[in-house]
């Protein structure tokens, strides 16, 4: 944990890092550029603190300041048709009020998005069944560069899933409002093919005592890297961040998150939980939370918990926690790595259990909790069923 008391207090510079040209991280993860110019983002080379995680030599189609290919994806709206508003331009408000791109990516995603499709969930009503948006990338290595806007009216409540599958190469932008009062859930599933590389800006500016919940379920992909951000627009509001991954056999699954506590009397939780298996199976979580000095009373947690089945894989997983105020309720987090427990194993087959189906009730056993948090009926049985399906893939 880090308390901001002074610049002076937390401001180094490393003399052989500088002659080495690696670029400093900023003081305060706030301080990081965010603008909606692509020329204001160099093509990442890796040392940047943001990208030092990412595999970017595999991603340098993605980071060309170039329009999207035609046909890159296809869009299913029919679940979506009955809150489908006229797309938004550039500058069209609401677009812009929440995300400002914070990366190359995000910012070619905004720059050559033309229109962006707008989810408009009426105020004071409330959507009893998920609102599913399909998206399907048609063929590995085309472009699609894609701008969502989600704004969820005063007092309204509802579920928004964004469907991801088949296999392109996808820059994507997702930004959400949540009005006063409303509850708004939105779960991004990445089911996309192994050839698929997918990068991610999901920002949400949330109203007084609104409540705000976004799902991240990462299961398929080559290289699949979502960021998401989190502002508030007024007091009492609340937000939870859940995140579930599996990562196979050369697959690269990172996943961010930058609560920043804008305004006094908020909450947030932030809980995301991976397993990996395979040779060169690697997963990210970077959690960032910042308690600004005006955001009095603030309440905040943040876990991530990996499992490592397999020789040959990788976790990291940096939580940072930054407070300006010490007048707070509560704020921590915690972390940890660790490889399948034998002694586990070992306690089911003594009672009789094969190997192989003892694995498997281990891996539920970690994914339970916050697979029940996701509370999702659909959403759970897609998790639960890819993750049978990673483990009988295994055992083969």
């Amino acid at each position: 944990m880090t308390s901001l008391l002074t610049p002076e207090a937390t401001t180094h510079t490393d003399p052989a890092a500088v002659a080495s040209g690696a670029v400093i991280p900023d003081t305060s993860r706030a301080e990081r550029t965010t603008s909606f110019d692509v020329a204001d983002f160099p093509v990442p080379n890796g040392r940047e603190e943001e990208w030092r995680f990412t595999p970017v030599d595999r991603l340098s189609a993605l980071f060309a300041d170039k329009d999207s290919d035609r046909g890159a994806l296809q869009l299913d709206l029919d679940g979506v048709r009955s809150v489908l508003a006229e797309p938004l331009a550039p500058g069209e408000a609401p677009r812009g009020t929440a995300l400002v791109p914070g990366d190359r990516s995000a910012a070619v995603a905004h720059a050559h998005s033309p229109k962006a499709l707008y989810l408009k969930l009426a105020a004071e009503q409330e959507y009893a069944e998920p609102l599913r948006l399909g998206i399907h990338g048609t063929a590995a290595g085309a472009r699609s560069n894609g701008h969502v806007v989600i704004e969820a009216g005063a007092q309204s409540k509802g579920m928004v899933i964004l469907d991801h599958t088949g296999a392109a190469d996808v820059n994507a932008n997702v930004e959400v409002i949540v009005g006063d009062g409303a509850n708004l859930t939105v779960v991004s599933l990445q089911r996309w093919d192994d050839e698929a590389n997918h990068l991610s800006q999901h920002d949400a500016l949330v109203g007084r005592d609104a409540s705000y919940r976004h799902i991240a379920v990462s299961l398929g992909g080559g290289i699949v890297r979502m960021n998401a951000g989190v502002r508030y627009a007024g007091p009492g509001a609340e937000a939870t961040l859940l995140g579930v991954y599996f990562a196979d056999k050369g697959q690269h699954l990172e996943h961010r998150s930058f609560i920043d506590h804008t305004a006094p009397r908020c909450t947030s939780l932030v809980t995301y939980k991976g397993a990996l298996q395979g040779d060169s199976a690697h997963t990210v979580w970077v959690g960032d939370v910042l308690i600004r000095a005006e955001a009095q009373g603030t309440q905040t947690y943040e876990l991530n918990r990996n499992l490592v089945l397999t020789d040959g894989a990788r976790a990291d997983s940096v939580p940072n926690l930054e407070i300006e105020t010490g007048d707070i309720e509560g704020a921590g987090h915690a972390s940890s790595t660790g490889r399948f427990d034998d002694e586990q194993l070992f306690y089911l087959q003594a009672r009789g259990i094969p190997e192989e189906q003892a694995r498997r009730l281990v891996v539920r056993g970690f994914f339970a909790d916050i697979v029940a948090k996701i509370g999702v009926p659909e959403v759970v049985d897609t998790v639960m069923t890819a993750i049978e399906d990673e483990l009988r893939q295994a055992g083969e």
